[in-house]
């Protein structure tokens, strides 16, 4: 169930750094795309062995996203800095022979978009920005993310949340409007010819941990729920579990300038796990929780926008924690199956992480990172401060 308000935010994020219906544009991404992945491709053609299982399941699971007209989202487990643009490297050069079969993404806004050039470098490559740290799920980015994930053909009263019989009515008072959705001149900020695929890494960081922990992951966050949940119609989703990027790049806590730039554990395999379309059955029932959620907690004088009980409620928090759960839970099938013993069930919990975070790994010694653990804010540059609801703290 997706709200006015969040998708129209969406459309505003997504011309921020890139001009709206450009074919131009659309000429520079796909080359800079292609570029990228072609730089990729030759590297791990040269020095590494990759091995890709699963190649028929993404396939299809995107062939069912187009055929019933809906997005195509994959999620992955992230282990390095090399995991994206590495990853496509490992896959046919079919993938990016059209600008609609190339994922979009989100990206640190801290570390990938803190200068002009970097920007557009970025979003030429299909990435937005995304703010860590305390910002949280509800960030333009992610708005954006439901939006490329709403086909341009739902946007209209049957998919986006209209309130109830007591509530302000919405499409009548906007069709108007020019940048409306129910105007018949909307235009969509995105040249595309089919449904959208998006990919993301829902830890949110890289996590790197040494044995018995290694090839473990952090838990999901929430705003990665917001993508199944929101869009006007249920994604097609895939998971995806990888082992191997990190010895191309390894994490150090020395600064070392070569190494840092040039690729380690030459010779290493790389193994690309993609697992089957997650049953829809269970999207569409959390899905239909969402729905429920919002007849019950939306702003009845503004019904375009999420209340903040549908942000921030007990209940609302819950459902986009056993998402997640479930979503988490089928990446680490993946990795069991790519022959990892079994995680710690520590990892999987968000209390446990925030915990650790905050004491720099002191409340669990016995799990370490290999270099940093990079969700330390003091390790990083160029970051913002938030208050407990996402807002901007002035310095």
């Amino acid at each position: 169930m997706s709200f006015y308000d969040v998708l129209q935010r969406g459309d505003d994020f997504i011309l921020k750094d890139r001009p709206g219906q450009s074919r131009i544009w659309n000429f520079f991404s796909q080359a800079t795309c292609m570029a990228v992945v072609g730089g990729s491709k030759a590297i791990l053609g040269l020095f590494y062995n990759v091995n890709v299982k699963g190649l028929d399941n993404l396939d299809h699971g995107l062939a069912k996203a187009r055929a019933e007209n809906r997005g195509f989202l994959t999620l992955m487990n992230h282990m390095s800095v090399c995991d994206d643009p590495f990853i496509w490297a490992c896959l046919p050069w079919r993938y990016f022979l059209s600008l609609d079969d190339i994922r979009w993404g989100l990206a640190a806004s801290n570390i990938c978009f803190n200068s002009k050039a970097s920007s557009t470098f970025f979003s030429l490559g299909k990435l937005f920005s995304c703010e860590r740290f305390g910002r949280g799920p509800f960030q333009g980015g992610l708005d954006a993310l439901v939006r490329i994930l709403s086909p341009d053909d739902t946007l209209d009263t049957d998919h986006i949340f209209q309130g109830t019989e007591k509530s302000a009515p919405i499409g009548s008072t906007l069709a108007s409007d020019v940048r409306s959705f129910y105007s018949p001149r909307y235009t969509p900020p995105v040249l595309r010819y089919k449904t959208s695929w998006v990919h993301i890494f829902p830890e949110g960081y890289v996590c790197q941990l040494k044995p018995p922990h290694n090839n473990s992951m952090r838990f999901f966050r929430w705003g990665t729920a917001r993508l199944i949940l929101e869009p006007t119609v249920a994604p097609v989703v895939v998971p995806i579990f990888t082992d191997g990027f990190e010895k191309i790049a390894p994490e150090a806590k020395v600064d070392d300038v070569v190494d840092s730039l040039l690729p380690q554990g030459i010779g290493s395999t790389i193994t690309v796990n993609i697992g089957k379309a997650l049953d829809d059955r269970i999207i569409e029932a959390f899905r239909a929780e969402w729905r429920a959620l919002c007849d019950k907690y939306h702003d009845k004088l503004h019904p375009n926008d999420l209340s903040f009980e549908l942000k921030f409620g007990k209940e609302a928090e819950a459902l986009r924690s056993r998402v997640c759960d479930y979503l988490r839970e089928k990446v680490a099938q993946l990795r069991l199956e790519n022959g990892f013993p079994p995680e710690d069930q520590r990892l999987k919990s968000q209390k446990f992480w925030s915990e650790y975070t905050k004491t720099d790994g002191a409340s669990a010694p016995d799990i370490q990172f290999v270099g940093y653990n990079w969700a330390v804010r003091a390790y990083q540059k160029n970051t913002k401060t938030y208050d407990e609801y996402g807002n901007e703290i002035s310095k």
